[in-house]
């Protein structure tokens, strides 16, 4: 079942680089209590994800801020080495936090999961963005297949 505007997020593990190393963030205790504004990339490193998704949310941080979110993640189904290695070479200190779903878990948990297979991707997350309040999805835009348009920070800042 894929996840709805209303539903709460799924309970997962995810991991997060940092100087000691990858820990593990739980999603009950990262979205709790705050308003997250979350996107998901097919891969890190990848030419939409990093020429223009990954950047518009850096670009974009303080604006979103100032409309009340307390928190800007991204997450793919790419290893915590990986995310922290492609959030320090696009720049996302203080701005977005890069949250590894390494087996792809949590975007199935979401329903958001994708076969990237033909391009030699494996099992993928699918681009899409969601507004998580207090572990509740109040907004969610997925994109169609090849499509970089309703999950951007452009979109998201129109529609907060």
């Amino acid at each position: 079942m894929t996840i709805k505007v209303g539903n709460k997020i799924p309970s997962a593990t995810l991991m997060k680089a940092t100087e000691n190393g990858p820990e593990p963030v739980s999603t009950d205790e990262y979205f709790k209590g705050r308003k997250v504004a979350l996107f998901s990339v097919p891969g890190a490193f990848t030419p939409t994800c990093s020429a223009k998704h990954l950047p518009g949310f850096v670009e974009k941080a303080d604006q979103l801020k100032a409309k009340g979110i307390d928190e800007i993640a991204c997450t793919a189904v790419n290893d915590a080495f990986v995310m922290g290695a492609w959030g320090q070479s696009a720049g996302v200190a203080g701005k977005v936090t890069m949250l590894a779903d390494g087996n792809g878990e949590w975007v199935k948990a979401l329903g958001l999961e994708m076969d990237g297979s033909k391009f030699g991707m494996g099992s993928r997350g699918q681009r899409f963005a969601m507004i998580v309040d207090d572990g509740t999805v109040t907004q969610l835009d997925v994109e169609a297949g090849g499509e970089f348009r309703v999950s951007s920070a452009e979109y998201m800042l129109e529609h907060i």
